[in-house]
């Protein structure tokens, strides 16, 4: 294969080449890594490279093909993972100088499942301060740029994840979402993600949490972005799982697709909303794009019955967010503040005491939300009952230009209509809040030539299904493209 190919191929057909033995593991390897050294100074996806390890694990992995010994699904496929997951022997910092010392001493949860699976995991990709932005930037590694534009952002958290599939540095890759950050950076460079249900991939060696944590944070999941969505679905089957001890006794079995084209199929597509408005040349590639559902065959209601409140969904989502990101401080100011907990007396008056009573306050609030969320999310399955999928937007704007200003002041301006910057999570907050999973397909280009996602929203634990309806939505519209 030439390196324009490789460029552009998705993960299995190359998979299928390293098993016909048309290309080997190191081959492939070495191409991707060309590309990187040629390209990736205009993106800045790849930040931190590890090509010698990887180039004994190929060599590695040719000697077994050549006695037909598959380690895995995913055997001898070089890859990358968002650079927040622990890779052993690599740096985790998250983006904070803070962290430049924590150098991780075994793989999170979701490299372990891919390398037993047989993928090479040869470097990770850029993220913004701590994964808490819509944009990809850090002092510890720079700026990270769209491929289709580099004046343009990669979209966030997960922005040089879906920047590295794009250009043709990796196949495939895992990110975190928490906001959208799988979505928005799919949405923004023209790729596939997957949102998975929460709690069904692990996110054990993830910063944020503080290294070390082991407990699961609310809302957040890990996920793959890729060319294609049936790469989402070969990766997917590798990452689902509980973590140790849970896996002592607990299985996930998602359900299989129940549809194999869109006929028949019942969409509620909500393509705007006032809480946050859609701009048009967004909503010029959504509205061609549930036409094509339509002449397909599927059964599309604009104005769906019994849709949950996405307002005050929204209103829900936020506190919820807010409460799970300002826990992702560094380890030691945890620690400090766990620390003066503790040596507090509870009866005690002491203001010292009332810090602990507003713990518990806090912790009541978090409870009632907490019931809420689970009446919303009975709300849905009886949404879900009604229709197969709801079909939403993304975001309301495509890529933007990179603004580092000071986050409570940014905005954006859509169409003409100066909007909060924050607005940007309404869509993903959706699916977020209610543990749904969302899956992003390419779904056109607007007339200024970037890439727009079509968000597919299905029943909690119905991931199969909405990476399959992706599948038929996506096909074939926006290809990866190389840099500029």
């Amino acid at each position: 294969m030439t390196g324009v190919e490789v460029a552009v191929a998705d993960a299995t057909e190359l998979l299928g080449a390293l098993r016909a033995r048309t290309i080997s593991s190191r081959e492939l390897l070495d191409t991707l890594i060309s590309r990187i050294e040629r390209d990736d100074s205009v993106i800045n996806a790849v930040v931190v490279r590890d090509f010698e390890r990887a180039r004994e694990a190929a060599g590695r992995a040719d000697d077994a093909a050549a006695r037909r010994d598959w380690t895995g699904p995913l055997h001898g496929l070089p890859m990358t993972v968002k650079e927040a997951f622990d890779v052993e022997g690599l740096v985790t910092t998250s983006g904070s100088p803070d962290l430049l010392r924590n150098r991780a001493e075994r793989d999170a949860t979701v490299v372990a499942r891919l390398r037993r699976a047989g993928a090479i995991v040869f470097g990770k990709t850029n993220v913004p301060l701590f994964t808490g932005d819509l944009q990809t930037y850090n002092e510890v590694y720079g700026t990270t740029a769209n491929p289709w534009d580099p004046e343009l952002t990669p979209g966030g958290s997960s922005g040089g994840s879906a920047a590295a599939v794009a250009a043709g540095f990796t196949p495939l890759e895992v990110g975190s979402d928490i906001g959208g950050s799988i979505r928005h950076p799919a949405h923004c460079c023209g790729v596939y993600g997957l949102k998975p249900s929460y709690g069904v991939v692990s996110l054990r060696g993830h910063v944020p949490g503080p290294p070390g944590t082991r407990s699961r944070a609310d809302l957040a999941v890990a996920g793959p972005l890729a060319r294609s969505a049936r790469d989402l679905a070969l990766a997917l089957g590798i990452l689902v799982g509980p973590d140790e001890p849970d896996d002592r006794a607990w299985r996930v079995e998602l359900p299989a697709p129940r549809f194999a084209t869109l006929r028949g199929l019942r969409v509620a597509a909500v393509l705007d909303h006032p809480r946050c408005p859609v701009g048009g040349e967004v909503a010029a590639v959504l509205d061609a794009t549930v036409r094509r559902m339509e002449e397909a065959g599927a059964r599309v209601e604009t104005e769906p019955v019994g849709l949950p409140d996405l307002a005050a969904s929204h209103r829900l989502y936020l506190p919820l967010l807010y409460g799970t990101m300002a826990s992702g401080f560094p380890a030691e100011v945890r620690r400090s503040a766990d620390a003066a907990v503790e040596t507090l007396d509870p009866t005690d008056d002491s203001r010292a005491a009332l810090l602990v009573k507003g713990v518990a306050q806090r912790h009541r609030h978090w409870l009632a939300l907490d019931e809420r969320r689970h009446r919303l999310r009975a709300q849905w399955e009886g949404f879900f009952d009604r229709y197969d999928v709801l079909v939403c937007p993304v975001a309301p704007l495509p890529a933007f230009a990179h603004d580092h200003s000071e986050l409570s002041s940014r905005t954006l301006v859509v169409d003409g209509e100066t909007r909060d910057y924050w607005d940007q999570l309404f869509w993903a907050g959706i699916a977020t809040v209610s543990y749904l999973p969302a899956a992003v397909a390419p779904a056109g280009l607007t007339a200024r030539g970037l890439p727009v996602g079509v968000q597919v929203v299905g029943r909690a634990y119905g991931d199969r299904e909405v990476v399959a309806i992706a599948d038929t939505v996506g096909a074939g519209f926006v290809p990866p493209r190389r840099p500029a």
